[in-house]
């Protein structure tokens, strides 16, 4: 600029070197033209006389999102030299990831002057980390040196992923055959260059001019780098020609030879039309069409490519409109007919399939599941082994419900099953030493039977739960009903009885009250008298008295009192019917309290948390509890009871109380209150991006009832109605009360009280003015007792009496026919005309004769 007049600058290659050129560029009004330099952060805006001829490095972080995204991994690992080239693309790509939610859970910067075994070193911590799928982001020189000891490392085998950034990938043709064979099944991304007649001249020209008459001179590939720095020499020199600046000069030029005096560089006549010359250049170059935006080269299409041998085969292409695509004339053929919605949710489908590292075509970072080995309940997780193979196969309805919900997942999830077992096939630990191993990165995740238990979401973290939750305790029936002498009794409550026996005497007493002066039957000595209430009261319930009643309010008494019967002993005959012909069953123990008081055995699900609950909370002596594996283990347990070798109780949770129950429930139930839990969960490394996913999932799966349904009925064929624990306690059918036959007693005793009341003021009526026999110094007991001796004589005037008198009788009957006294009759008028003249007595204490 100074000593040569240049009026613009090619090829500042490192980003480092084109930031400082950028700003002599913009002092001396230079265009300064970069074709590798593809930092993000050297911006036309902040440099205006900087042109990036090549796309910066923030055009290919969709692509890689996208990518990760189509492949279903959550976590990847970021490696980049620590420069600005590549500290600068890492900024970018945490963006755009977390858009995607894939989480960077570790970043390993590589120094470009480390030596291998520091190299080593950080190999062998990513080694130690759950995640395999690695994204490096460094130039071709230390990317020699760095993947040579990946493999040498083991790390370039199955289960490993590696990803290539633009920079890198675009450079490959430089590095050595003997580099690449440690590269295998990498995969690249890169612009892609659509081969035209202009490139495939100059390729046959280069090629040609470089080995003409050079024996043994070995020539590189056309890459990227080379035709866009082609393409950048092109466009200044149509510029140039465009501008028309073949006379120019700098202003305010200093004389002083120093060749490192900055203040001595004048500024450009023609820098700013030149600039404006390029920025409008357009033309079709060797690496595609030269386009800039705003001082950048716009971006254009990825190829995604797979590293196998010396050569790279392309799997697919990428842009912002169409996404991915196997092949590049979709790109071009549908991209403007593409709707947002077919970017959301990439697949891998789209993409050709890969060789991974390993030489396989299975998916690296399969997530590796741990799942429970257990004796018992084999509906919820089971594990069988191949004899051929050898290799596990686990089913159950935990299982088959993490598949439904992966199914709900909006990008695949490979997953292998492994079973948390010893090399013989058993049991390796309990469920927290399976979920601790999560955290010791043994496993990926945790698929099963498992509870969510506020100590064990320190180290995992849980999705939502997928099944009912609570532990509560399962004990023996016993049936002592059918052997009580006093059953018949047990259909009424002692209150109902008590009452219906008060009910019976008092309609009884009405009775009597109402029939005793004109009944015969209702007449006699006083015991005799006391004996037909009672006999006539409990013969009503039966039906089977003999005494008729004459009067009419005995009758509306007896109708009432019968209908009250009928119902009554039709409640009885049922209630009684089915405790004889159903089993009675009660619970041998309905309270812990009891169990620890009289010291007896408790049972738990062997390997569960249950164990450390029934200690902490329900302070039970440890040498008190027995641990089981299996149903048929409960039932035995149980059945012996504490005092044969067996428990009182089993404690377990809710899932597999009621399957056991669904198989033994006729001799078991489960009592007591429910102590909550959160019910069975999927566990995942805490932080982990997809347990918000598997968690939307879950709530998907679960509120579809067909889909549930499916699944239950599936491994459990019936489900046992269990004994709420907040309810009451017992199997049997309760007594009838008193409060269920209320409105009977009511209506009855109304029915009896008006009729008595009806018969008191007729009977007052008629025979009140008789008292006035009493002298007038007579008190009122005096006439009470009259009264009373009226009541208890028969009343000749009534219809019952009067239709069997003698025709001897001068009256006459109601029924016309005459009736002539009897011998009564005769010495009863004697008696009362001597006592008075007008006053005649036709009652008597003798029997009709």
């Amino acid at each position: 600029m100074k000593n040569e007049n240049v009026h613009a600058i090619i090829g500042p290659q490192r980003t480092t070197e084109a930031k400082f050129v950028a700003k002599l560029g913009e002092k001396a009004h230079v265009p300064i033209l970069s074709f590798s330099a593809t930092s993000p952060f050297l911006s036309p805006n902040h440099n205006p006389f900087f042109i990036q001829t090549t796309q910066d490095d923030s055009a290919q972080v969709k692509a890689l999102a996208t990518l990760i995204q189509a492949y279903g991994w959550r976590e990847v690992i970021t490696i980049n030299e620590d420069t600005d080239y590549g500290n600068d693309l890492i900024l970018c790509l945490i963006d755009a990831f977390q858009e995607v939610d894939v989480r960077l859970p570790y970043r390993s910067v590589i120094s470009p002057s480390s030596k291998e075994s520091d190299i080593l070193k950080e190999l062998n911590n990513l080694k130690e980390m759950q995640t395999r799928i690695f994204l490096v982001h460094m130039r071709a020189s230390l990317a020699s040196k760095f993947f040579v000891l990946v493999k040498n490392s083991g790390m370039m085998s199955e289960g490993y992923a590696w990803i290539m950034t633009q920079g890198l990938s675009s450079s490959l043709d430089t590095i050595d055959s003997k580099v690449l064979d440690s590269m295998q099944g990498v995969l690249g991304i890169r612009p892609y260059i659509q081969i035209s007649k202009g490139l495939e001249d100059f390729e046959r020209r280069w090629k040609t001019n470089l080995t003409s008459g050079k024996a043994n001179y070995k020539t590189f590939g056309l890459n990227l780098i080379g035709l866009q720095a082609y393409d950048s020499i092109w466009a200044l020199a149509m510029a140039v020609e465009k501008a028309n600046i073949d006379n120019s000069s700098f202003l305010k030029q200093n004389a002083r030879e120093s060749k490192v005096d900055l203040a001595a560089i004048g500024v450009s006549e023609i820098g700013l039309r030149l600039l404006n010359t390029i920025a409008s250049t357009r033309f079709q170059g060797l690496s595609g069409k030269f386009y800039l935006v705003k001082g950048q080269l716009k971006a254009s299409t990825f190829e995604i490519f797979n590293v196998i041998g010396q050569t790279k085969r392309i799997i697919g292409y990428w842009n912002t409109k169409k996404g991915l695509s196997k092949e590049v004339d979709d790109i071009y053929t549908i991209a403007y007919s593409v709707s947002k919605d077919n970017l959301k949710q990439p697949s891998k489908d789209n993409l050709k399939q890969p060789v991974w590292p390993g030489d396989t075509t299975n998916q690296p970072k399969k997530l590796r599941i741990g799942v429970p080995a257990r004796d018992g309940f084999n509906e919820f997780i089971k594990v069988e082994w191949c004899p051929r193979t050898n290799k596990p196969k686990v089913s159950g309805f935990s299982i088959d419900v993490f598949l439904a919900v992966l199914h709900m997942l909006p990008f695949p999830l490979p997953h292998e099953f492994v079973p948390y077992v010893t090399k013989n096939g058993q049991s390796a630990g309990t469920y927290d030493e399976l979920l601790y191993q999560i955290k010791l990165k043994n496993f990926d995740a945790v698929v099963g039977d498992t509870t969510i238990v506020a100590n064990r979401s320190s180290y995992v973290d849980f999705t939502l739960p997928y099944s009912e939750s609570g532990v509560s305790m399962v004990v023996l029936m016993k049936d002592n009903e059918k052997k009580n002498i006093w059953i018949f009794l047990k259909p009424l409550s002692w209150e109902l009885w008590l009452a219906i026996g008060a009910a019976t005497i008092f309609t009884g007493l009405v009775t009597w009250v109402l029939e005793h002066h004109v009944n015969t039957k209702f007449r006699g000595p006083p015991d005799q008298q006391i004996g037909t209430i009672f006999l006539f009261s409990f013969a009503t319930l039966t039906s089977s008295y003999r005494e008729k009643v004459v009067t009419n309010l005995s009758r509306f008494v007896l109708i009432i009192w019968a209908f009250m019967v009928l119902i009554l002993t039709q409640s009885y005959t049922a209630s009684l019917a089915s405790m004889l012909t159903v089993q009675q069953l009660k619970p041998e123990f309905v309270d812990v309290k009891e169990i620890k008081r009289n010291g007896y055995f408790v049972g738990y699900h062997n390997d569960s948390f249950v164990r450390e609950l029934l200690i902490k909370q329900f302070n039970i002596d440890e040498s008190k509890l027995k641990p089981y594996r299996t149903p048929e283990e409960y039932d035995e347990a149980l059945s012996n009871g504490t005092h044969n070798g067996g428990v009182a109780a089993i404690f377990d949770e809710i899932p597999y109380i009621k399957l056991f129950l669904s198989k033994y429930g006729s001799r078991y139930a489960m009592v007591g209150p429910i102590y909550k839990t959160d019910g069975f969960g999927f566990a995942f490394p805490r932080g982990s991006p997809l347990v918000s996913y598997i968690s939307r999932a879950v709530l998907n799966v679960t509120e579809d009832t067909d889909k549930m349904t499916g699944i239950m009925r599936k491994y459990f064929e019936s489900q046992t109605t269990c004994v709420d624990g907040s309810a009451e306690i017992s199997t049997d059918s309760p007594s009838l009360g008193v409060y269920s036959f209320g409105g009977l007693f009511i209506i009855a005793g109304l029915t009896s009280m008006f009729s008595l009341l009806i018969h008191v003021v007729k009977f007052l009526h008629f025979h009140w003015p008789t008292s006035n026999i009493v002298p007038a110094e007579g008190s009122f007991w005096l006439k009470l007792i009259e009264l009373v001796k009226h009541f208890d004589q028969k009343d000749q005037c009534s219809y019952p009496f009067r239709k069997n008198e003698s025709p001897l009788n001068p009256k006459i009957s109601p029924d016309g026919f005459g009736a002539s006294p009897s011998i009564d009759d005769k010495q009863n008028h004697s008696r009362t005309s001597s006592e008075g003249a007008d006053n005649v007595d036709v009652n008597d204490d003798d029997e009709n004769l």
